[in-house]
């Protein structure tokens, strides 16, 4: 399934772009139009939620360790987001929950039941999972009422096809049901990838990275439609992205990986405001950083001294000051911070992004600050830190 290559080019083909294309008779592009929004809401019915938790895997395919230790758990109607660069293991995980891939170590449990490891092996179609690839991987000679019938195995024809057909209702897709999958696009096609995912109520939803191929206008109002309908059947889900934002909007909590290993688990206030390294701060966030060494319980940079609590004296250190962190205001004589000159400043929005030069700095200080909120032709400013929003991690 994964290797199909179904999904339409979101780069061209954006969720109504596609009409007057299609080949559909006019009454029929003339509902699209129409049927812009989701279903009806509560009416896509309540799954049993079921609980995952992954102790120690480690998996390897013969080149070194792909995970390596990696222990962490979702909470039945948890939404968990794994987040982390290409190549960090997560969508190696994904497989091993769903079981399509065995772990070389560790285990995988569903509610409280071993389902991989110690001898122990539950295929995919008996865990009550189910499964939205990256690439949606719908049947192309399948209708779309058919394509979400195929996950209803073993319920009778006829209460397969109102199962489905009322899926398709709930993610608004009902006019589409005789049509193919070459004739959505890719938001639409990702609508009947989660409506047959969900159709027979699995206990976890896996998806991988489900939003990674729409276009910036879609992915918003389909992330929070996917969403919305989560919360609504209360499903377990895991959802594997590499955009930090995703993950904070989407996830209940986030567990950030990194090179085949665990790196942080926990809310999204906890990894953006308590990162435990400078891979966790700097996957969130631009960052200002300095280099310096530890003296008398201080670290010492252009922008001041702060406190190092838990390093030891001379401990090499890099400070990091987030761009919002950063406060400007036109200089006076007897203002707070720092002196410092306006090297450029660009407009993007509700916001503006400075280039500051600063004594004692090679490298222009980045600040991001409300559009207007520096008087136009300002040069000369004051520069200071927020009030305990520097953070200091060992080199």
């Amino acid at each position: 399934m994964t290797g199909m290559d179904t999904k339409a080019d979101p780069s061209s083909t954006p969720e109504r772009q596609l009409e007057p294309q299609s080949g559909l008779p006019p009454g029929q592009v003339e509902r699209r139009r129409r049927q812009r929004d989701w279903g009806p809401r509560n009416t896509a019915g309540v799954a049993i939620a079921s609980s995952m938790r992954f102790e120690r895997i480690g998996h390897d395919f013969g080149k070194g360790p792909v995970l390596s230790d990696v222990s962490v758990s979702v909470a039945a109607g948890e939404v968990l987001c794994l987040l982390g660069p290409s190549g960090s293991g997560k969508t190696t995980l994904l497989r091993i929950a769903a079981g399509i891939d065995m772990p070389v170590s560790g285990t995988v449990w569903i509610d409280g039941k071993l389902v991989a490891g110690d001898s122990v092996f539950v295929p995919p179609e008996k865990r009550g999972v189910g499964l939205v690839f990256q690439d949606y991987a719908l049947f192309p000679h399948l209708t779309i009422e058919q394509n979400v019938r195929f996950g209803l195995t073993g319920v009778e024809r006829r209460l397969a096809r109102e199962q489905a057909r009322h899926m398709l209702s709930r993610v608004g897709m009902a006019d589409y049901a005789a049509s193919y999958p070459h004739q959505l696009s890719g938001g639409e096609q990702q609508r009947v990838a989660l409506a047959r995912a969900l159709a027979p109520r699995p206990g976890i939803l896996l998806m991988d990275e489900p939003f990674s191929g729409l276009d910036s206008r879609l992915r918003d109002s389909v992330r929070e439609g996917t969403l919305g309908l989560l919360r609504e059947t209360r499903a377990t889900a895991i959802i594997v992205t590499h955009d930090p934002e995703e993950a904070l909007r989407v996830g209940d909590r986030i567990a950030l990986m990194r090179d085949g290993r665990l790196v942080q688990h926990g809310t999204g206030e906890e990894l953006f405001y308590s990162p435990v390294n400078l891979f966790a701060a700097s996957f969130f966030t631009e960052l200002n950083r300095f280099q310096t060494r530890v003296s008398g319980g201080v670290v010492d940079t252009p922008l001041g001294k702060f406190a190092a609590p838990g390093l030891g004296e001379g401990a090499q250190a890099t400070v990091c000051v987030r761009l919002p962190d950063v406060l400007v205001d036109p200089l006076t004589a007897d203002g707070p911070g720092l002196p410092g000159r306006v090297a450029s400043r660009r407009f993007v929005g509700i916001a503006e992004l400075l280039e500051l030069y600063v004594e004692g700095c090679e490298e222009p200080v980045r600040a991001r600050a409300r559009a207007g909120a520096l008087p136009a032709g300002v040069t000369d400013v004051r520069v200071r830190v927020g009030e305990g929003a520097e953070m200091v991690f060992p080199e």
